[in-house]
């Protein structure tokens, strides 16, 4: 007999584990997070995991809150096996963990106890992390302080962005999930503490994070732009107008250059090289305020940057 189960779960990276648990289990509900609007046009749409939810005919519920006692009757009365919980955004109180007869797991998308929190992919990038991994955790009422069932780890690539690692973890949590489930069901996983003196936290992303500080290394920039990628992004100022910098590189960069943090130092075919408080970093695709996104040679051609340009307010 298939277990019943319901998930929770908002974004678009949620869907595919939820695509999983559908061949794996009676999957009785789905649980999101209100519509909201988008974009410039504040269009109100629905989350990636409603869409999936309405178009595979599974009831979905969007509560506004959580501990009013409505949502744990419900699921009480669902008579479930365990709640599956991959990126809802919101932490479950003490009635809705006990609600399914074998709480709730969450498919978290680091290796805790590292990067507890809401944007744990793109803080193992801004960290600059050579690891990552996804861990399925027996949840608690803390933020991510369960105890771990079962992990799988992957290297970050030292130019890999967000998009592409969130890709990445996503397929691994569908692996995790579809190997693992079926084991702990069975009660054959044991769950392992955290060291929760190691735990580091991962916090929402906010715009303020956008702007770059040139007296940094330009390992710690790089890793700026490929964690913020593709929101908040990463600016700069030239002169008096914003410079969005959407790419950069570490390799092949000039030899023997100095110049101060913030400093154009010399410009090749297809990249601004600019001094930094460490070493010189390689801007390969940039943006100015109201115009195109461009490689940093066709860039190059209609905004010539020579050296002693200075970038920020340095």
């Amino acid at each position: 007999m298939r277990p019943r189960v319901v998930f929770f779960g908002t974004p678009a990276f949620a869907v595919p584990p939820l695509a999983a648990l559908t061949k794996l289990a009676d999957v009785a509900a789905v649980v999101c997070q209100p519509d909201k609007p988008v974009g410039r046009g504040n269009v109100v749409t629905a989350p990636p995991v409603k869409r999936f939810a309405e178009e595979h005919g599974i009831p979905c519920l969007q509560p506004v809150k959580l501990r009013d006692g409505v949502v744990a009757q419900w699921l009480r009365e669902l008579a479930l096996d365990v709640a599956v919980v991959v990126a809802y955004g919101r932490i479950l109180p003490p009635d809705v963990l006990a609600a399914p007869r074998l709480g709730c797991l969450n498919v978290h998308a680091s290796v805790l106890p590292r990067h507890r929190g809401a944007a744990p992919i793109q803080w193992s990038i801004l960290s600059g992390d050579a690891e990552t991994g996804v861990t399925l955790m027996k949840m608690d009422e803390g933020l991510d302080t369960g105890p771990m069932l079962s992990i799988r780890r992957t290297p970050i690539d030292p130019d890999e962005t967000s998009p592409s690692l969130s890709d990445r973890l996503c397929s691994l949590g569908v692996t995790l999930l579809e190997e693992e489930l079926g084991h702990y069901l069975a009660g054959l996983l044991t769950p392992v503490p955290q060291d929760h003196a190691r735990h580091t936290l991962a916090p929402p992303l906010t715009k303020e994070m956008a702007a770059m500080d040139w007296k940094r290394s330009a390992r710690a920039l790089h890793d700026q732009v490929r964690g913020l990628t593709p929101w908040p992004g990463t600016s700069t100022t030239l002169g008096a107008r914003r410079l969005m910098v959407h790419a950069t590189r570490l390799d092949d960069a000039p030899t023997v250059i100095a110049g101060a943090p913030g400093e154009v130092v010399a410009v090749t075919r297809d990249r601004v090289w600019v001094a930094t408080g460490e070493g010189l970093l390689g801007l390969t695709e940039l943006q100015l305020e109201n115009k195109k996104r461009l490689a940093a040679r066709e860039f190059l051609a209609g905004h010539p940057l020579r050296p002693g340009t200075m970038l920020g307010d340095a």
